[in-house]
């Protein structure tokens, strides 16, 4: 049976995607720092395993291989979701906040990667780093987290032209805007309007449409893509300047 770690499972696209996994019938280890929440999450999902774990810590990293091969005795899939966000003015984002965000965002898929290349390498697994569409595109507030996503854009192809003499295919999923309970809380309606507007699909995303996508970079039919950043964005990426005059 295939086995997939997956990182930030606690919730949102993690959680989802861990779902997925199960239902296509891989075991999965879900990771998270969030010790409460991911074993809440992980409580009525048969065939999941609980690491509690902060993918910025290098000593906290160095243990799961040994971890993985205990439980597992083989890792298939990789899936770098643990990210955080912080969003505000470039004059106002202290070194530390950037760092922060750094370190998650970018440090964590870099070490988590370089850690399990060794049990991935023994059946030619498959890594997913979860980057945004905020790194494809820039925007106001979001000088720290997308530049982390897309340096992890670039991690990602890097990773993929070494890693393939392995046998590693790695791939990147960009979600637009999605209905999580972070966005919930934050788009106000203004947000959510101007969102739709820009779209080509006028809506969200859910987060089982982009775990959706990841299963699939994961999976066998996907065994002849390696190195591509694909968008799960409704369009959004795809839109230029959109000026409602010149619409149908």
């Amino acid at each position: 049976m295939k086995t997939a770690l997956v990182t930030g499972a606690a919730r949102g696209i993690g959680l989802a995607t861990a779902r997925r996994l199960l239902d296509t019938g891989w075991q999965v280890a879900m990771l998270d720092r969030d010790e409460p929440a991911l074993r809440a999450a992980a409580e009525d999902l048969d065939g999941a395993s609980v690491i509690v774990a902060d993918v910025s810590d290098p000593d906290q990293v160095a243990r799961l291989p040994e971890l993985i091969a205990a439980d597992f005795e083989r890792l298939d899939g990789l899936v770098n979701n643990a990210g955080v966000a912080d969003f505000g003015p470039i004059r106002d984002t202290t070194f530390e906040r950037w760092r922060t965000v750094m370190a998650t965002n970018l440090d964590g898929p870099f070490l988590m990667t370089q850690a399990l290349t060794g049990l991935l390498a023994v059946r030619g697994g498959a890594v997913v780093n979860i980057t945004s569409i905020s790194g494809l595109r820039a925007s106001t507030l979001r000088v720290a987290y997308g530049t982390s996503k897309a340096g992890l854009a670039q991690l990602t192809l890097q990773q993929a032209v070494e890693l393939g003499e392995l046998g590693i295919r790695v791939n990147a999923v960009a979600p637009g805007p999605v209905d999580t309970k972070l966005a919930l809380a934050v788009h106000t309606p203004d947000i959510r309007a101007a969102y739709h507007d820009a779209i080509p699909l006028n809506r969200y995303g859910t987060e089982d449409e982009i775990a959706a996508a990841i299963v699939f970079l994961l999976g066998e039919d996907a065994s002849f893509i390696t190195g591509q950043v694909l968008a799960a964005d409704g369009g959004f990426e795809a839109t230029g300047i959109g000026l409602p005059s010149l619409r149908l």
